[in-house]
């Protein structure tokens, strides 16, 4: 993940991926 966008880029993901995750979770998504 270095070099591109730095500790920006990296955040940025984090919290883009978690966001993505607690939708498909609040959906069911997972079938749980």
């Amino acid at each position: 993940m270095s070099g591109i966008g730095g500790g920006l880029f990296t955040s940025t993901g984090v919290i883009l991926v978690l966001f993505i995750l607690l939708v498909i979770v609040s959906r069911g998504g997972f079938g749980y």
